[in-house]
């Protein structure tokens, strides 16, 4: 498709194998150029009644939870090659909807076509156990699909995020009640047709659009629901954990985090600033694992942040749909006002703003919400642009004197999503990485997710893992079935 130029796209929901409209939409805009570009349904509480009614009909149906796991494996395998067959016009909407860089968006699609084929391979492998008990008894354990499932997803990865948990959850046999963002709902919709193209049964995937104070809080307190599976900021997760203890549904949490980029003076240089680098500002920092705090020994402090700042100036922003373009905007304007908001607090604080700190009204982005790499030093943990999750292209530079105080500086907040090392020291990047209270860990690199590892948080960043095999877990029961052997009256009692 023309990447350039896009037909104003109208997003309707997808309720029990139908498209449907809804009374009021919703626009959405392009954050690089402030356009509208689509106008999505706006449901109501009564559409997502009606799309968990679907759902639970056709799970309790066995339709699809009762069909073997190569009949599901082939329709995944059927979806990942269409994804693939559509990577230029996803990539396309993807920019246009998010902002990202079209390369970033394109990695994006084809992330999310192997996510489906590694699903839809797993789900065929041999799973379960035997065991022997003190007992004339054949003792197993199978698992089995949850039921309904509600996910809900954010902005920052409209498409991928959607498929880390619409392909285990289908691998899995249950049937699925959807919400997206409703700031970015193209490329799920575009999902949502290509589900409906391999022919799924009608019910077993449902798309439902709007806020979350209307069809949110109704997906999550609908005691029909068995399992909601939630990506996004720890405020709502907490919501989230509150509401569905009324019916104790079953959730799993990937929230928020501040994650420490912790740097030795061993390390190798230009490495170590590259990748924190690409820690804070890939997806302009809108990552829930950003290297948001970076932690540098002090012998090198004042030659790594002039580095650092050196380069950080240099990064090329601007619309993602152009090829040099290396960061783009952030995703709304409203997000652009939170995040300048914290600059402003950094300002007051105390802390020194080596570089950036503005929004971009220059070179043609005036109408987009463009803000600078902004680099904080000469900060305290106990600053809010420290221990808050700021989800932009905003980092803070701490120093440390030894081992033991990294650790300690690493670990001082209340989040634990992910956390890096950068070191030639085998020994001691090991001992440090197992200290890092932090549920994704990288050595002398950052951000590299593969959809064969655990992703997911400790402390406030969450509850439960995505991706791998506990991806699948997380979307299964478990049952224990004992069969005697020798079928006589126990004789328990005497009468």
């Amino acid at each position: 498709m023309d990447r350039t130029a896009v037909k104003t796209l109208t997003l309707n929901m997808y309720i029990n194998g139908e498209w449907k409209k809804a009374e009021k939409q919703r626009p959405t805009v392009n954050p690089a150029t402030g356009e509208v570009i689509g106008y999505a349904a706006e449901g109501s509480i009564e559409d997502m009644k009606t799309a968990i009614t679907a759902a639970r009909e056709a799970f309790d149906s066995g339709i699809w939870s009762e069909t073997s796991a190569s009949e599901r494996a082939a329709n995944l395998f059927k979806i990942a090659d269409k994804l693939e067959e559509a990577k230029e016009e996803l990539a396309a909407l993807e920019t246009m909807d998010n902002g990202k860089p079209y390369r970033e968006a394109e990695a994006d699609v084809e992330d999310a076509a192997a996510c489906f084929r590694y699903y839809a391979g797993l789900i065929t492998k041999p799973d379960g156990q035997t065991y022997s008990v003190p007992a004339p008894m054949q003792a197993m354990v199978i698992k089995e699909p949850i039921g309904v499932c509600g996910l809900i997803v954010p902005w920052n990865y409209p498409l991928l995020m959607s498929v880390w948990k619409i392909a285990p959850a289908l691998a899995a046999g249950n049937t699925i009640v959807f919400k997206p963002s409703e700031v970015t709902p193209v490329t799920p919709t575009k999902l949502f047709e290509i589900l409906e193209s391999v022919g799924l049964p009608k019910g077993v995937a449902n798309l439902v659009m709007g806020a979350g104070d209307t069809v949110g809080n109704t997906l999550i307190q609908d005691k029909r629901v068995d399992k909601i599976s939630f990506t996004g900021g720890t405020v709502t997760g907490k919501h989230i954990m509150r509401q569905a203890a009324e019916n104790v549904t079953k959730v799993s949490l990937e929230l928020g985090g501040k994650s420490p980029n912790v740097i030795f003076a061993d390390a190798d240089f230009e490495t170590a600033v590259d990748y924190a680098l690409f820690g804070i500002f890939a997806g302009s920092g809108q990552i829930c694992a950003a290297g948001s705090r970076i932690l540098v020994e002090e012998s090198i402090a004042e030659k790594f942040i002039e580095r650092f700042a050196e380069r950080a100036q240099k990064i090329k922003v601007g619309n993602g749909m152009n090829q040099e373009i290396e960061m783009g905007p952030l995703v709304s304007e409203e997000h652009m006002k939170k995040v300048l908001k914290y600059i402003e607090i950094g300002k007051q604080e105390g802390a020194r703003l080596v570089c950036g700190g503005n929004r971009i009204t220059s070179s043609g982005l005036e109408k987009g919400f463009f803000v600078e790499p902004t680099v904080f030093s000469n900060v305290t943990s106990n600053m809010k642009i420290v221990q808050d999750e700021i989800f932009g292209p905003v980092v803070v530079i701490q120093t440390f004197k030894d081992e033991k105080e990294a650790i300690k500086l690493a670990n001082d907040t209340e989040y634990g999503l992910a956390g890096s090392v950068f070191t030639n020291d085998g020994a001691k990047a090991l001992r440090v990485i197992k200290k890092l209270r932090a549920g994704i860990t990288w050595v002398n690199t950052y951000h590299f997710t593969f959809n064969e590892a655990p992703w997911g948080g400790y402390k406030q960043s969450g509850i439960g893992r995505g991706l791998g095999t506990f991806g699948l877990e997380e979307f299964q029961e478990v049952k224990q079935i004992n069969i005697n052997l020798q079928v006589e009256p126990i004789g328990w009692f005497k009468n």
